[in-house]
């Protein structure tokens, strides 16, 4: 039997062209587009049921959403790494990342391929997750350049109520008003950071004397920043949804904490455009707890 290795790799995409991370058999996924490029730098066939090479991710990402910085994992044999090798001067595991960079399209970046830790899985053993929403609201000045990766909303929005709202969502709740669960899952969460800011106007050019000021990209905008041990599907965007409508004073903060209070999904709380969500970071323990803590949350957790 070959000696199997884990590699970690970490990657960010524009979700814009992909229907979500998750392989579907007629749709363009990010999973899909990734294993399909394994497939033929590592020529193997993608016919072949004892050598399907599959991801396992941190966090699979909706239909039309971004990561600036996503984690999976993929266990091969050393022997078919070997092929990528070819006639570099690399290990295996480098040229693996050069080819793979290469083959995949633009839409989607790998900024490392490693070797795992021992215990290391991407999904299990990650401790906590890290989403932001971007929105251009009536305060702010929309940048054409970032209509893929932001809601524009025509209205200002009231970042002190939905700050109000978003402060119920911290500690361990069912977030089954704004959630559904796997099959055979739970929509309870930890969520241990939530807050709505607007990115001050910060000039280019830091300095005294200048006729005019050019602000950095996302000078103005509104971004939500979310933080969790992990997130049930459509959690963030419904938290989003659920907080603008109270920041567009259509609902009011009753209405947010019965919500939170009763979780039972409905259609007040449905999940808001994708394109303003970015899955930003993903944080894992020291080598030496990886393994404990993949054992720990693969538990079906309770209140």
């Amino acid at each position: 039997m070959e000696a199997m290795t884990r590699l970690r790799i970490d990657l960010a995409y524009d979700g814009g062209g992909f229907y979500g991370w998750a392989t579907q058999p007629t749709l363009r996924t990010v999973q899909g587009t990734i294993e399909s490029a394994l497939h033929t730098v590592l020529r193997v066939p993608q016919d072949d049921p004892d050598q399907r090479l599959r991801l396992t991710v941190a966090g699979r990402t909706d239909t039309g959403v971004h990561a600036s910085h996503q984690v999976c994992h993929i266990d091969l044999d050393e022997a078919l790494l070997e092929r990528a090798v070819g006639h570099m001067n690399v290990s295996g595991i480098e040229a693996l990342r050069r080819r793979l960079s290469r083959m995949l399209p633009d839409d989607i970046t790998l900024h490392r391929v490693s070797r795992a830790p021992s215990g290391f899985d991407a999904r299990f053993s990650a401790l906590e997750r890290t989403y932001v929403y971007r929105i251009a609201d009536r305060g702010s000045e929309a940048d054409p350049r970032m209509r893929g990766f932001v809601l524009r909303i025509d209205d200002r929005l009231d970042l002190d109520a939905m700050n109000e709202a978003a402060a119920t969502t911290i500690g361990l709740h069912d977030f089954g008003s704004f959630a559904t669960p796997n099959p055979g899952g739970t929509t309870i969460r930890e969520v241990k950071y939530a807050r709505w800011e607007r990115v001050p106007v910060r000039p280019l050019i830091d300095a005294t004397g200048l006729a005019y000021e050019t602000p950095a990209v996302e000078s103005g905008l509104v971004c939500f920043t979310i933080v969790a041990d992990a997130f049930a599907r459509n959690m963030v965007r419904s938290l989003v949804n659920g907080c603008v409508q109270v920041g567009l004073g259509k609902r009011d903060l009753d209405w947010f904490a019965g919500k939170m209070a009763v979780p039972l999904r409905e259609g007040s709380t449905g999940p808001i455009a994708p394109q303003g969500l970015t899955l930003e970071h993903i944080a894992y323990p020291a080598d030496d707890q990886l393994a404990a803590r993949a054992e720990a949350i693969r538990a079906v957790r309770t209140l």
